[in-house]
């Protein structure tokens, strides 16, 4: 696992996160899964711990304990997962089968290629590409345009056709 600097995480327990009430544990994961996953802040490179501390007017501690407590892992992690997600929404999706990877990295909110190959790698257990070739093996037809039969006239044939007879 060395390939995508993968390595193994030790758990913790930060004193902090057993100060916060549940009821406020509570309201900010709703306030963070709104704002992360509703509003899509996860697309945002920039959109750090810090700036959603801000926007929920709190600190980034609360905010790490409440992604580690209720989620069960950090901050990164956290918005990781859904660029991901929507990651491999986008490989296998025949509107963007011409995109790299490198275009798609940057749609779901990577700032570099690398950090991308090591989230979905971490996650899938695969690569990004091998991801895309083994779904498109599984079903065909989904990148494949439809084939029209026949030949679709344009305006400029239709008069053509009109004038012969």
């Amino acid at each position: 696992m060395a390939k995508y600097n993968i390595t193994e995480k030790r758990e913790k327990e930060a004193a902090y996160q057993t100060l916060i009430s549940p009821g406020l544990m509570d309201d900010l994961k709703e306030k963070i899964l709104d704002i992360i996953l509703i509003q899509k802040k996860y697309k945002d490179k920039d959109y750090s711990a810090k700036k959603l501390a801000d926007d929920l007017s709190t600190n980034t501690r609360y905010i790490s304990a409440v992604v580690n407590v209720r989620f069960h892992m950090n901050y990164t992690s956290f918005v990781n997962k859904y660029r991901i997600e929507e990651a491999m929404t986008l490989l296998v999706d025949k509107r963007y089968k011409d995109l790299n990877m490198e275009d798609i990295s940057d749609m779901v909110g990577f700032s570099n290629r690398q950090s991308f190959y090591a989230s979905f790698f971490r996650l899938n257990g695969c690569t990004p590409r091998d991801y895309k070739l083994r779904h498109c093996q599984q079903y065909p037809l989904q990148l494949e345009m439809p084939k029209r039969r026949g030949r679709k006239l344009g305006v400029k044939n239709k008069l053509s056709i009109l004038s012969v007879e």
